[in-house]
């Protein structure tokens, strides 16, 4: 089998010692090429040239963010039989979609659970998500995500961490908490502008989106279970739980996501601390996730456009995109084949 290895040289978890490992370890059942990204966007290339070169399976050493970039070379034409596998090996600091398909927050042992399923042939196609949104020069774009996008506060602090990185800092959670509380103390006493949500079906409803639906509803003054606009200050779209990781705690934002089903959404009515600090220990404990009056939730969705008053922050599986005032997120069942 023909293979490829993409190593993101200054993902955290990424060293010399443990990519002498790896390579070792995969050159021996794979016929394997290496090649180390030399910046952003590099990865993208190095998917498109495995792709056209007929290369069997990628493999991304990095963190969520190299898998993105994988992910959006092997789909350049979008999914097509035959299209190079991707397997993921984790080195950066989260590797929430790593380890949302089952593999271990180890490198050396995600390692050596990727040989076991590549020995034994297990593999499966996973549903993704697909972004489309316009540029700043008015150009149409579109980008895939794999498990997670965001327009508001959380793609602010995603936006602050990149610039605390850039000047040398270490990508911890600590970091992102710190972060995230100095977006939100910023942001204090500022009017948010508000995000209207629409879908083109029904809402359908599971567990926490179920309760929190029909509790939004009734803030609306409108029924659950039909297709209608409704705003928010803050809101995520998850394409499987969990959202992201604290360390190695799960958050919990849609917990009814899953790559098997259309896209879940997360929306808080009002950001206020005790609101917002309530949502997120709900995310953190509570197998529910958010739930209650400031919290509307969909479940399964095939199209969800965030439209904003103004152009708010943008980002998709923890990277930041940029500023946008709209953005139309669709659902794309088996869209990749992934080893797990």
């Amino acid at each position: 089998m023909r293979a490829l290895l993409v190593v993101n040289p200054l993902a955290t978890a990424t060293t010399q010692r443990i990519r002498d490992v790896l390579v070792s370890a995969l050159a021996a059942d794979l016929h394997l090429e290496t090649v180390a990204t030399k910046g952003r966007g590099h990865a993208i290339e190095l998917a498109e040239r495995a792709t056209d070169a007929g290369v069997d399976l990628v493999v991304a050493f990095g963190g969520d963010g190299t898998v993105n970039e994988i992910a959006n070379g092997l789909l350049r034409a979008g999914p097509v039989p035959g299209a190079p596998a991707l397997a993921v090996v984790p080195g950066g600091s989260t590797n929430v979609f790593a380890r949302a398909l089952g593999y271990s927050a180890s490198p050396v042992e995600a390692t050596g659970e990727l040989l076991e399923a590549l020995r034994e042939g297990r593999s499966r196609r996973i549903g993704l998500g697909h972004a489309t949104f316009t540029s700043r020069s008015g150009i149409s774009q579109s980008r895939w995500f794999m498990f997670c996008a965001g327009l508001g506060v959380d793609a602010a602090v995603v936006e602050r961490v990149e610039r605390k990185r850039v000047r040398g800092r270490r990508n911890t959670p600590g970091l992102y908490l710190r972060s995230a509380l100095g977006q939100f103390v910023r942001g204090a006493g500022r009017h948010r502008p508000p995000i209207t949500i629409t879908t083109d079906e029904p809402g359908q409803t599971a567990g926490a989106a179920r309760a929190a639906g029909a509790a939004g509803a009734a803030a609306d003054g409108a029924d659950p279970g039909t297709a209608r606009p409704g705003t928010v200050q803050a809101v995520v779209v998850c394409n499987t739980t969990p959202w992201t990781y604290l360390d190695s705690r799960l958050v919990r934002a849609c917990p009814a996501a899953s790559f098997d089903t259309g896209l879940d959404l997360l929306g808080l009515r009002r950001l206020t601390l005790a609101r917002t600090a309530h949502a997120g220990l709900q995310m953190l404990h509570s197998a529910r996730g958010p739930h209650g009056k400031n919290v509307r939730a969909l479940h399964d969705q095939h199209t969800i456009t965030l439209t904003a008053a103004r152009e708010l922050p943008f980002q998709m599986d923890g990277e930041y995109i940029g500023p946008q005032a709209q953005v139309t997120l669709r659902s794309e069942p088996r869209a990749l084949r992934v080893i797990v």
